[in-house]
């Protein structure tokens, strides 16, 4: 049976410029979180989010090519551009594949060209609807890198990056193509998805750094970020043929649709995702030492989940380390689940724990073992829980090398 591994690992995030920086944000216990200043929000109640700063997209991306493509294909280049330099695939052509998901794709170009058309009478761009299309950030991947493989663009609400990296998991494994760059990018800092996941009560109203607080019982909506994270699923053969360091296994998947609503949980439906994709693993739920939860810091979103793992794991789950490294990141959407999937990879291969952070009072009702700080593990599997409107519910299983 085919073992897919992962070789390289590249980010953008609100806590930093690549994923190494990222990831000792993340056990630092740093907020990217910081108040909205590209926008003029005045008149609302959301003023905070996660924001990438100080990107020198000069670096990887043609004066043209920025003017041309939307941030979330940018992002996701950049992202790419690196996991492609850390797997050390500089060379390599033709069979590589691409699969990026994306929830919003390019709605911060589409809200900035129909309000210049409105306001100032600026005529629409041919290229925005290239653009913005879902697809094209995989298709810019593999137009720059030469990629010649399978080519997806995955919109699966905020699941879509895990559900990505599945897709791409299950592409290896049906020996369709033995390397996939996969994750999540998205680019949503802007008026129309401040103001729409803000009247819909999904975004946290409060001001200050801390306000991404998973789990805690003064919580009150999360905080829209943005960010890429892209990895390289590999074969394992053929990542050992090429000498190539590697961060961990993915051992399982499984992606699932609760039926149920349009936008709140199901915790049944979580539930059932979780046990397939440990079932997919073929490995005994006692063996999983790490929890990513989504825990996106609503109180419907955090429950629900708690609720789910308790049922899947049963008195077990007090013996399980959770964390939320959206307490740091805020909700990168897409995003979340490719970066969170790489930092669990970190997890089990340093043997470290980054905290939830923000945490002052846990919610009883979200009675997990919640790690508050940078905690020392040994632990084998991790599970990435990432859920989204509509019920779309992905889970990955991963295990330690």
């Amino acid at each position: 049976m085919k073992r897919i591994v992962v070789t390289g690992i590249g980010a953008v995030t609100p806590t930093g410029n690549t994923f190494e920086e990222s990831w000792k944000s993340l056990l630092h216990g740093k907020s990217g979180i910081s108040r909205i200043e590209r926008l003029d929000i005045s008149d609302l109640d959301f003023k905070y989010a996660g924001q990438i700063k100080d990107l020198p997209f000069e670096k990887y991306l043609s004066e043209k090519e920025r003017m041309r493509y939307d941030l979330f294909v940018q992002y996701a280049y950049i992202a790419a551009k690196q996991a492609i330099e850390d797997a050390g695939l500089m060379d390599s052509k033709n069979d590589v594949s691409v699969i990026v998901g994306s929830s919003r794709a390019g709605v911060s170009s589409l809200d900035s060209s129909i309000r210049k058309q409105y306001e100032i009478g600026k005529k629409i761009s041919p290229y925005l609807m290239p653009s913005t299309t879902t697809s094209m950030a995989a298709s810019f991947i593999a137009q720059k890198s030469g990629y010649q493989g399978e080519c997806e663009g995955v919109s699966s609400a905020c699941a879509s990056g895990t559900v990505a990296i599945g897709n791409a998991f299950r592409l290896i494994k049906s020996g369709l193509s033995d390397i996939v760059l996969a994750g999540g990018t998205e680019a949503p800092v802007c008026r129309v998805c401040i103001e729409g996941y803000g009247n819909s009560r999904a975004l946290s109203k409060r001001e200050g750094a801390d306000i991404s607080s998973p789990f805690d019982q003064e919580r009150d909506g999360f905080v829209l970020s943005e960010g890429a994270c892209i990895m390289v699923l590999e074969e394992f053969e053929s990542a050992r043929k090429r000498g190539a360091e590697i961060y961990g296994e993915i051992m399982g998947y499984a992606g699932r649709t609760d039926a149920f609503h349009q936008t709140r949980p199901s915790a049944a439906g979580e539930s059932k995702a979780i046990s397939k994709a440990v079932e997919d693993a073929a490995i005994n739920k006692r063996s999983i030492g790490f929890i990513s939860a989504h825990a996106p810091s609503t109180v419907l979103g955090d429950q629900a989940e708690a609720e789910a793992l308790r049922s899947v794991f049963g008195d077990k789950i007090s013996d399980i380390a959770v964390s939320s490294f959206k307490s740091s990141t805020g909700h990168m959407l897409a995003a979340s689940g490719s970066f969170e999937a790489a930092s669990s990879l970190m997890v089990l291969k340093d043997g470290v724990i980054p905290p939830t952070v923000n945490l002052k009072n846990q919610d009883p009702a979200c009675d997990l073992n919640i790690v508050t700080s940078k905690q020392e593990t040994v632990a084998d599997y991790a599970i990435v829980n990432s859920f989204g409107f509509g019920g779309v519910n992905a889970v990955l299983v991963l295990k330690r090398v």
